[in-house]
């Protein structure tokens, strides 16, 4: 059944397009198409820098702060995972960047490891284009 957000509910943008979106937002005003619909058009959420700003419906999902481990878990992979390209990368460029950055990659692992816990694994994270590393 369909129930849409209230007052006070916690929500994130679908697809943030900026710093300020990727945060998690408060609803504070809901509008509808007619008084007694119980389908929203629109919510304004206010996001912790106070901001506010309103957005479709369709562009926000509820979420709650425990959801916040799987936003921060998806946003530490994708980081980890361009590092890990990059280092692969500046391996045939430049050795001390490929060290610097494979360096960065093992503090960024260490951290969200520390604090996510140890199913932040390494071994699970997509794979993009040569594995081998170099020219083939």
């Amino acid at each position: 059944m369909y129930r849409s957000m209230e007052v006070g509910d916690t929500a994130r943008v679908i697809t943030p397009s900026d710093a300020t979106e990727y945060r998690l937002g408060t609803v504070t005003d809901v509008r509808y198409s007619t008084p007694h619909t119980t389908y929203a058009l629109d919510y304004t959420l206010r996001f912790p820098n106070g901001t506010e700003r309103t957005y479709p419906a369709e562009h926000v999902v509820q979420c709650t702060r425990t959801d916040d481990r799987a936003a921060l878990e998806k946003a530490f992979t994708k980081a980890a995972v361009a590092l890990r390209d990059a280092c692969r990368i500046a391996h045939d460029f430049d050795a001390d960047l490929s060290s610097e950055t494979a360096s960065l990659l093992r503090r960024l692992v260490d951290l969200a490891r520390l604090h996510l816990g140890p199913t932040f694994d390494p071994a699970a994270w997509p794979h993009s284009g040569n594995q081998d590393g170099g020219d083939q």
